[in-house]
């Protein structure tokens, strides 16, 4: 059902030179822009199943072999084909989930898992649907379906690298359905920033799934921390991250610098499941406080519709949801304190009559029946005469 999607991030780089440095020395720049190898100290997000809804993504690459697991096609309804991997949702994952092996791309939570929930998506550059061209108004959705099947089969974290304009209400109910089991869902807000309707609006078009409540939309910074020009601006944007020339993996083998929201998503996507791993019942809205919490490189107001609360930290991230889930315990209260230690409130009295407005209203019934027969009697001596 999501034949008009364009993806609105896979804006491809040409490939490395082959005297270019090793890609490890490449990517360096982006785990220290997310603070990665601190929370590496902790955990390298193992036991996590990060479901990627995106095109399909490629097993046999060499730093995903045996942490994929390749779901139905979301786009048919009988979730009974197959689609061939592809170059965006293969680059994603490795993004997220990337070994390192034999000194390759190395992602930021490798020793996660990947679930691929492919979808058909325009893999080519270029801008996005007009949103007067993509009403979708159909019950049924195949980012939906995703929704639900990852959902359903234990994926702890959605990262979303798509998006459309304009809600649907399939994928509205399966973005709650997916929270309220503790899924936490992580989208891309767009590449809009410098089309004409940004320009003239000082905003950006709102992008979904990112726009839905609920779901952790993230834009794109450069090396240097500063909202990239593409990156789409409006209040759906909660934190970012790099977003332009990271390097990742092509298909087939090799590296490539990947450049838009996309890299941006998939990048906080495998901090969540860092997160996940540490702390694997914390509910989505506790994840993404600690995220936004931790961030760096905060606006001055503390908020802006560009970088949101700022960059993530992945190792700030960690500590933030360790304080979250102390918080989240539940802690006994003894029978007799409420509220504190101060004195009980008296206790209120029996619903019943009250004898003194009884009385008065009884004197008040007398009274009236006593004039009452009073003017009975002076209009009948008045007849008599």
């Amino acid at each position: 059902m999501l034949t008009s999607l364009r993806v609105l991030t896979a804006l491809l780089t040409t490939m490395y030179g082959t005297a270019a440095p090793p890609v490890r020395e490449q990517q360096q720049w982006v785990l220290s822009a997310l603070n990665v190898e601190q929370a590496w100290a902790v955990t390298k997000g193992k036991g996590v199943t990060v479901a990627v809804v995106d095109s399909g993504v490629d097993p046999k690459l060499k730093e995903l072999q045996g942490r994929v697991f390749v779901a139905p096609d979301m786009n048919s309804a009988a979730l009974d084909t197959k689609v061939k991997p592809g170059l965006h949702g293969t680059a994603m994952a490795a993004l997220i989930a990337g070994s390192g092996a034999d000194k390759g791309l190395v992602g930021v939570a490798p020793e996660a898992s990947i679930m691929s929930l492919p979808l058909v998506i325009d893999e080519e550059p270029g801008d996005a649907v007009p949103p007067q061209e993509d009403e979708r108004t159909g019950s049924d959705s195949a980012l939906a379906r995703a929704l639900r099947y990852a959902a359903n089969h234990n994926a702890k974290v959605v990262s979303m690298s798509i998006g459309s304009y304009g809600p649907d209400k399939a994928e509205r109910e399966a973005v709650a359905y997916a929270l309220e089991r503790g899924v936490v869902l992580i989208a891309a807000v767009g590449n809009d920033g410098q089309t004409q309707y940004a320009q003239q609006n000082h905003t950006s078009y709102w992008s979904f799934p990112a726009g839905y409540p609920g779901v952790i939309g993230v834009s794109a910074v450069d090396k240097l921390g500063k909202r990239a020009p593409f990156s789409s601006d409006n209040l759906s944007v909660l934190v970012s991250a790099p977003g332009v020339d990271v390097p990742s993996v092509r298909l087939g083998g090799g590296y490539t610098g990947v450049t838009g929201t996309s890299a941006s998503a998939a990048l906080v996507a495998g901090v969540a499941a860092l997160i996940k791993s540490k702390h694997p019942d914390m509910r989505p809205e506790q994840v993404a406080q600690a995220l936004a919490s931790s961030a760096r490189g905060r606006p001055p107001a503390g908020y802006d519709d560009k970088v949101g609360f700022g960059v993530v930290d992945a190792g700030a991230a960690l500590n933030a949801a360790d304080a979250l889930d102390g918080k989240a315990r539940d802690v006994a209260v003894p029978d007799d304190r409420h509220f504190g230690a101060g004195e009980d409130s008296p206790v209120p009295s029996r619903p019943g009559p009250d004898p003194w407005r009884l009385a008065l209203f009884g004197g008040g019934a007398l009274l009236a029946l006593a004039m009452f027969g009073v003017a009975v009697a002076i209009l009948n001596q008045r007849r008599i005469r």
